[in-house]
């Protein structure tokens, strides 16, 4: 069992680095992936994901040891609105978004959590975590190459398969400091194995200049565009209550209650207006971090702030950050198995730990529709609002919570 360092234990300035380092690894893949699919600077998303992330504990007094990178919610809206009107309309929907996590966390911060937990219950909150983590399965499998019928004679397999293998044994059998960090390692070992298979191209790194501007972009403001994307804050919101309830469960605190919810969503809502202002993607708290903590048991403040300081300097050392970019997706694919992994079955202990009944037909029901619509990827247009997946899977929870009755006898009644 991995002895624990608490989320205001000070560490010294090697292990920060150390660590810190395997924080950004971990959501590294997920916060540059972002832009590169939506035509976003990824070193703009490093620099919103770390300024974004120093600012969010600056508003929760430096409680809460939560990351913030590019959320993979908002990936499908910035692409439809930056195919109609442009990439600044979708940065000015971002600006908008975060304005609304402000909004409801000032309506927490005068009326309480009541009203939350009867909309958002566990069983509501449990299945949409789940949701998060499968519905990122595809993505590991995907970079791992284990689609379309792998195989060891391919390289992307061996590469995965190896980097998993060794983040398994890392964080089962290693004893020390070694264990705390098996996600660092799990990354650096395959990173050496790829280089071994010829997988790795050093050309971004020859090319690129050791210093550089990140391409700010301002953004543009279009009612139309806005309606387009504010949809998505109740799939990101829902992400975020998910994320603060696992957090608290991992760490051994409450920090819907200290330093309040209303802090932690205005921390959240604040940095993604802030990374909409200067040309990053909407920000929301990683689960993939989330699930270090987990495995390594570290939930050092201090840490998470050493791993948003490395990201800003990585966004201006653009060599060092093409490095970095050069690591293979079927590493990430390696060490991502275990972390999404890890985010799923968080939603599990949450439902266990919150003792739902599936015995209960009214609770079977809300999970199995929020599991099928999330994981399946459905679809639903509203005029000109469209619900994918995680969205609607959350405002399908939400609603079933709301008009369903309490238990299975009033429902079979």
């Amino acid at each position: 069992m991995n002895s624990t360092i608490g989320s205001q234990q000070k560490l010294g300035v090697g292990q920060n680095l150390a660590l810190g380092f395997q924080h950004l690894f971990a959501m590294f893949g997920a916060t540059v992936l972002v832009p590169v699919l939506t035509g976003l600077d990824p070193a703009v998303a490093l620099f919103s994901s770390g300024t974004g992330t120093l600012l969010f504990m600056l508003v929760t007094k430096g409680k809460v040891p939560a990351y913030l990178g590019s959320s993979f919610a908002f990936i499908a809206p910035i692409i439809s609105v930056s195919g109609l009107w442009g990439i600044q309309y979708a940065l000015g929907g971002a600006v908008a978004v975060g304005l609304v996590y402000i909004a409801i966390a000032l309506i927490i911060s005068k009326i309480g959590l009541d009203w939350i937990d009867r909309v958002l219950p566990s069983v509501v909150i449990g299945s949409v975590i789940m949701v998060i983590g499968l519905g990122l399965a595809s993505t590991a499998v995907d970079m791992a190459g284990f689609t379309g019928g792998g195989s060891l004679a391919n390289a992307d397999v061996r590469i995965a398969l190896f980097t998993l293998v060794v983040t398994v044994i890392g964080t089962m059998f290693f004893k020390g400091f070694f264990a705390v960090v098996p996600i660092l390692i799990g990354i650096v070992a395959g990173y050496i194995f790829a280089i071994t298979q010829g997988a790795i191209d050093f050309t971004p790194v020859k090319e690129a200049a050791w210093i550089g501007l990140p391409q700010f972009v301002a953004p543009k403001f279009s009612a139309a565009a806005i309606a387009m994307m504010l949809p998505v804050a109740l799939v990101s919101i829902t992400e975020h209550l998910g994320d603060v309830m696992v957090l608290s469960r991992v760490t051994g605190n409450d920090f819907y209650r200290s330093p309040g919810l209303h802090r932690t969503l205005l921390g959240d809502g604040l940095a993604t207006s802030w990374a909409g202002l200067w040309g990053g993607p909407p920000n929301t708290t990683y689960g993939e971090n989330i699930g270090v903590m987990a495995i390594t048991q570290v939930f050092s403040v201090s840490v998470i702030r050493t791993a948003a300081m490395i990201a800003i300097v990585l966004s201006f050392v653009q060599k060092m950050g093409a490095l970095i970019s050069t690591i293979p997706a079927p590493v990430m694919g390696g060490v991502s198995i275990v972390l999404f992994g890890v985010i799923a079955a968080s939603g599990i202990r949450t439902l266990v730990e919150s003792g739902i009944d599936y015995g209960d037909k009214r609770n079977l029901v809300i999970s199995s529709v929020i599991l099928v619509l999330g994981i399946g990827g459905a679809e639903l247009g509203l005029g000109p609002v469209k619900l994918h997946g995680m969205a609607l899977a959350t405002v399908a929870g939400i609603i079933l919570n709301l008009v369903l009755p309490k238990n299975g006898k009033e429902m079979s009644e």
